[in-house]
């Protein structure tokens, strides 16, 4: 039961490991005189103490009154917080979150009466990091909030700065996808992470793994995509000697492999219907059987899966079970494309040119950057760096400038008989008949497209070797092109 103070009732809060009622008595000193702050008894603050996880204790008015040592490590080895407010410390804010724009859990917990989680990106030694936040309030004699008990956890696998792998973003549509994120790797609920293509859907499923419990063992990643149907079954969950021609030996498959880890399910969409209900009997019941076997398995493992398609459509055009669409989006993640998120473009490109060109330590001239901004990325972050990367490779000074972004951009069609690239209003041609710096405004409607179509067209009627060799070419996936040619109505 619960422990009552006065007319209200103190919940447990068992996640900070905490046994509420044998503190209650000791939250704090008595006080009859409400303009006299509490101060929290020894035994409190030695108990915080002694936690593992980072954890601050602070009162109504924001002010840190105890950091516990793991805090002290992670957060804040050099110097004290008591004393400060929690929110100077931590965003280094001169008023409260939520008067500055953020989600603030004091202030939703003293709406709601109980403990709140946020996301929140905080200063760091090493950084801004993106941090969860757990809240949970502590009642006083008379039922009311006296201090609150915060614990925090770095989540690694996403910075609100440039780095060379991870998630990086800072506007608001990415924080929304993050704390969702955040909220859902711990459990083992199943979840379906929907953007378009190029938006990053693997990176967010290592997130996923990462910041979940089975972070020690395998994240085993399925291209649906490019598996053909009569090897899916084979490949996923294995087959015995004999069990079709070729088959010299038994042979486990990816599901055995991810056992007590992640399967990542990468464009779900594209399982035929005769494999679907298959993986659906996995889903349900945990358990399958490889080809040419009688005997039931049990698979331990966590499902992920994505998909650029709109799976709502298909299930009414009956291209997707329904049954299997309801198991594999439990918990649905929506990943916004870049055009929702211009204001992560100059966090995003500083990552991509250390990740295309580690030596060099390239930077973005501001009208480079305007131009970048221009864009509107049809292929997403993917997109992005392919086009950074040929800017790097058309750049031989330190910075990238406009003219190496206008040519990449124009870069790989012909003169005679691809469209010019239309130019912003007020961009002359240099002399050597390269354009100059542009204005920050974007291109005409439907032109950058046009370029793109009719530049890949002439390379489809050009080229001599296999769709990989010009998918390599292109510096993008063999699936991504085939999907480009069908867009064409190429073969």
């Amino acid at each position: 039961m619960p422990a009552k103070l006065g007319r209200k009732v103190l919940p447990r809060y068992d996640s900070f490991g905490i046994t509420w009622q044998s503190l209650a008595a000791s939250v704090y000193t008595v006080c009859s005189m409400k303009d006299v702050p509490l101060k929290p008894l020894p035994e409190l603050v030695s108990y915080l103490e002694a936690l593992a996880e980072p954890h601050i204790l602070f009162d109504t008015r924001y002010r840190i009154v105890a950091a516990n040592a793991a805090y002290r490590r992670q957060f804040s080895p050099e110097r004290s917080v008591v004393g400060r407010t929690c929110y100077e410390v931590s965003h280094h804010f001169s008023v409260p979150c939520d008067q500055a724009g953020e989600s603030c859990p004091l202030a939703k917990s003293r709406e709601s009466g109980q403990r709140e989680r946020v996301l929140h990106m905080h200063h760091t030694p090493q950084g801004e990091e993106y941090v969860n936040i757990e809240l949970a309030p502590l009642l006083d004699a008379s039922g009311e909030q006296a201090f609150f008990v915060e614990k925090m956890e770095s989540l690694r696998v996403a910075r609100g700065q440039p780095m060379v792998q991870g998630l990086i973003g800072r506007a608001p549509a990415f924080q929304r996808m993050l704390a969702l994120v955040a909220r859902v790797a711990p459990s083992q609920a199943t979840v379906l992470l929907l953007g378009e293509s190029g938006t990053g859907k693997e990176l967010v499923a290592h997130a996923l793994h990462e910041a979940s419990p089975r972070a020690h063992r395998a994240l085993v990643v399925v291209d649906c995509a490019s598996l053909p149907e009569n090897l899916f079954e084979s490949e996923l969950f294995g087959h015995e000697r004999g069990a079709f021609t070729g088959a010299t030996s038994a042979k486990g498959g990816l599901v055995e492999a991810a056992s007590g880890g992640t399967l990542f399910l990468d464009e779900v969409g594209d399982i035929p219907l005769t494999m679907q209900v298959k993986l659906l009997r996995l889903l349900e019941s945990g358990t399958y059987r490889r080809v040419g076997s009688t005997d039931l398995r049990h698979a331990d493992l966590r499902v992920v899966s994505a998909t650029h398609r709109d799976l709502d459509r298909m299930v009414l055009e009956g291209r997707f079970r329904e049954d299997l669409y309801y198991r594999l989006c439990t918990f649905p993640i929506h990943l916004p494309a870049l055009r929702e998120r211009k204001d992560d473009l100059p966090l995003l490109a500083a990552a991509l040119l250390e990740r295309v060109a580690p030596a060099r330590l390239l930077a973005l001239a501001p009208g480079a950057l305007a131009l970048l901004q221009a864009q509107d990325y049809r292929g997403n972050v993917r997109e992005l760096r392919n086009l950074l990367e040929r800017a790097s490779l058309l750049c031989d000074g330190s910075a990238i400038e406009a003219v190496h972004v206008q040519q990449s951009l124009q870069s790989g069609r012909r003169a005679s008989s691809a469209p010019q690239a239309p130019r912003a209003p007020g961009l002359e041609a240099a002399a050597d008949g390269a354009p100059a710096v542009p204005a920050a405004v974007p291109f005409a409607a439907g032109g950058l497209r046009a370029i793109e179509r009719a530049a890949l067209q002439q390379l489809i009627a050009d080229h001599r070797g296999s769709r990989a060799e010009l998918a390599v070419r292109l510096g993008i996936s063999e699936r991504s092109l085939y999907r480009k040619i069908k867009a064409l109505g190429a073969s």
